[in-house]
Parts: C-alpha cells; structure tokens; sequence
C-alpha cells in the first residue's frame, strides 16, 4: 500500500510540476519592443514606438503605462496612462504635449511627444498588461532632442530652386571660363606676333607644294599642246630633222 502510495504520489507530482512550468510559461508570453534610441528636434512632434504581443485576447482590462526619468537622474514619474481611454498626465513639463497613436487592437502602444525639448532628454519605458498576461521584458527608450541645424532647415521651395538653378548657374560658370581662355590665347598670339605651330607650318608647305606641282603640270601640259600644234603645222619635219 505504501508503495502504491508512493507511487501514486509520485504520479501526481510530474503533472503538478509540468502545470506549474506551464503558467510560467504562460506569465512571460507577454513581448514588448520599442526602439532604443530616438532622435528628435526642437519643437518638431517626436514618436515613441512600441508594440506588443500577447496570447490572450484583447480586453478592456488591458492597460499602457509610459514612465519617464531625466537623463541626469532621479525617479520615474508616470507620463501617460491607458485603459479603453487614454489619459495623458496634467502636471509636470509633459502636460498637454504627450498624445495617444497607438491601437490596442493591433499591438501598438505608441504615443507622441509635442513640441520636444532638450530638457526632455531621458529614458522613456513603455509597459503592457493584458490579464492574464502581466509579466513582460520592460525595454527601454532614449530619447536625444537636438536642435536642428540650419542646414536642415531648407523649405521645400528652397531645394526645387536649388535643383533648378543650380545646374544653370553651373553651364554659365564653364561658358565663361571658356570664354575667358580663348580670349586670352588671342592676347598671347597677339603679343608672340601670331606665331604659327609646328602642325600649322606643316599644312601651309604641304598647301604650298601642291599648287607648285600644279603649276608645273599645267606648264607641261602647255609645252605638249603647243608642240602638237608645231607637229601637225609643219607635218613632223621639225621632230624628223630633230632625230
């Protein structure tokens, strides 16, 4: 008996143990992600990103708690709260500024900073509970405001003149350059007295040869004509008595 006892003691202890690792199992099966580290500028609205997945089905019970802490320290203070309704804190440096983006529905709990300053620098954390589901990795958010250089600042308007003009202003810049080296190699060949290169010498003696042999065969050719015409005047005797 003590054995069957034991034994069934035994057997009710593996289900017991395998049930208790199942609800641990099923305690962390809430995951939360949001982004490390965001970067924003002064007075431009900022969004802090996070989502969820749970295995329990959505319910009014579910709630979004974002909490806050300054980069230089201290403790944290509740910045925004949701349950079916959101309610954005009333006090401190967040009043009115902080706004609901998310949807439940969908796994996201985001929401929006307005008009972001410097001293809002801090470290931002975004936690979910959706019962049963109440225990959940707890990441954390830096946000980094700067301003925003002037550089960055360029309108719409502003970059589509760039874009337009500038190519133009570019052409116009090579035209005068060129325009500027071809007036001074005039200069230069005014004041050297316009000497000619090598290549151009070349042409003007082989320009000058040519109309020399032209010349020369139209000089031949004449003589040949006007032998021709001693020849059939005087019957070949000239070329007879010449032989």
């Amino acid at each position: 008996m003590r054995g069957g006892g034991a034994a069934a003691a035994g057997g009710l202890l593996l289900p017991r143990g395998a049930l208790i690792l199942l609800g641990i199992c099923n305690a962390f099966s809430l995951d939360i992600k949001a982004s490390s580290k965001v970067r924003a500028f002064v007075g431009e609205k900022v969004l802090l990103s996070c989502t969820f997945k749970s295995i329990s089905p959505i319910t009014e019970s579910l709630t979004v708690d974002w909490t806050y802490r300054p980069l230089t320290g201290g403790h944290m203070e509740t910045i925004f709260h949701y349950q079916s309704v959101a309610y954005p804190t009333t006090v401190g440096k967040f009043k009115d500024r902080i706004s609901w983006v998310g949807n439940v529905a969908k796994g996201d709990a985001s929401i929006a900073i307005q008009s972001p300053m410097m001293s809002d620098n801090g470290t931002f954390i975004c936690s979910v509970k959706n019962p049963p589901d109440v225990y959940h990795n707890i990441p954390q958010t830096v946000l980094i405001v700067t301003e925003r250089g002037l550089s960055f600042q360029l309108t719409s308007a502003v970059l589509l003149s760039i874009l337009v003009f500038l190519p133009s202003i570019i052409v116009v810049i090579l035209m005068l350059v060129r325009l500027g080296r071809k007036s001074g190699l005039l200069k230069e060949k005014k004041k050297s007295g316009c000497k000619k290169s090598s290549i151009e010498v070349s042409d003007e003696t082989q320009m000058r040869k040519s109309r020399t042999d032209k010349r020369s065969n139209l000089w031949i050719k004449n003589k040949i004509t006007m032998l021709k015409i001693l020849a059939r005047k005087y019957g070949g005797c000239w070329i007879t008595n010449a032989d």
